[in-house]
């Protein structure tokens, strides 16, 4: 065969894989790819809307001038009342920034240190975890301790555990999924171990910590531990494709509104939040964004470096398949090249 048909039949052959592949990709993600870029945050909000989230709500954080707030959907759908941008919003992972900014705080204050290691801290967890007496806080953090993700467990968001034990039963006695160290997976058990070390350190909810050393100097009062200390009206709406009700009442964790994560985003990146000698503990360990999902609501925390914006992006609506995760990530792309745009008109 000569080069020239071998290149054709290869030719062939990508296209066929092309349109096939095609049938495996959601046209909904495709069409929100494709679509003219919008003039303003709002009308990509709106899109969203349209594409099938029930409500929107996003926060753009700059240096030099107040942040800008947009909404679209619904803040409670059966009650028909419209989305708000100061609504209360389940951050779910997103939290895990600022668990490591308390962490960091202990570590400046000598009470915990990033080489001390999971016997040290909870020792009856010695022959339950493997490897706990070699699991560093530092692994810990980093998502590089092997230990089995709590979350993973077959049909574990149909009924959620509610306490540290019950979560943590979940994974005892079960093989490390790698040695200490040797590799990376996302873990939630890292940060259900974590929270647990700086409770039983502090000898109080170490919420009450972050309060103190992370939400008070940075004047946010819209940042909760959880439902039970909220106005659940307050809370937007969240709903999970394929199920009837609202998961509003599910407990998940802390909630904040968008305004809230966005200044302390801010603070986390320009350092301001930090005492002398934290940003470089902090810089050691952990990212500077994060993003969030449990039924019914996905969020991120996100930052543009060349734009210097922070933004802070909410969706009421997930799915089983996670279409919807990945359509946010498009709307998100969509939203910053939105703001580029009208930094290049407004810079001329």
């Amino acid at each position: 065969m000569n080069k020239k048909k071998t290149k054709v039949i290869i030719r062939i052959a990508l296209l066929v894989a092309t349109v096939c592949s095609l049938f495996f990709v959601p046209w909904l993600l495709v069409t929100a790819w494709i679509l003219p870029l919008p003039d303003t945050v709002q009308q990509q909000l709106d899109e969203a809307v349209n594409h099938g989230f029930t409500g929107a709500i996003v926060y753009i954080d700059y240096p030099d001038k107040p942040g800008e707030q947009f909404a679209s959907g619904w803040h409670d759908r059966e009650a028909e009342i419209a989305a708000r941008p100061q609504a209360l919003f389940k951050i779910a992972s997103i939290s895990k920034l600022y668990d490591v900014v308390a962490v960091t705080k202990l570590i400046s204050d000598g009470r915990l240190s990033l080489d001390k290691t999971l016997a040290d801290y909870l020792p009856q967890l010695v022959g339950r975890i493997e490897h706990a007496d070699s699991i560093t806080l530092r692994q810990l953090i980093q998502h590089r301790s092997g230990i089995p993700n709590f979350t993973d467990a077959p049909n574990f968001w149909a009924a959620p555990t509610a306490t540290f034990d019950d979560s943590l039963a979940l994974i005892l006695d079960k093989p490390a999924n790698f040695k200490p160290g040797e590799d990376y997976e996302y873990c939630n058990t890292n940060y259900l171990l974590i929270n647990k070390i700086m409770d039983d350190e502090l000898g109080y909810s170490n919420f009450r910590f972050i309060q103190q050393r992370i939400l008070m100097p940075l004047n946010l009062n819209n940042t909760f531990s959880s439902l039970d200390e909220v106005n659940i009206d307050e809370v937007m709406s969240g709903y999970h494709v394929g199920h009837p009700y609202d998961l509003k009442a599910d407990e998940h964790g802390m909630l904040a509104t968008a305004e809230d994560v966005g200044v302390f985003l801010r603070a986390l990146i320009e350092g301001t939040l930090f005492a002398d000698g934290e940003r470089e503990i902090y810089s050691s360990v952990y990212k500077y964004e994060h993003a969030g999902w449990v039924p019914g609501y996905q969020s991120f925390a996100e930052y543009n470096p060349e734009l210097d914006v922070v933004v802070i992006v909410f969706y009421s609506t997930t799915d089983p398949e996670l279409y919807n995760w990945n359509l946010s990530q498009i709307i998100n792309r969509r939203i910053f090249k939105i703001l580029k745009r009208q930094l290049n008109s407004a810079t001329g």
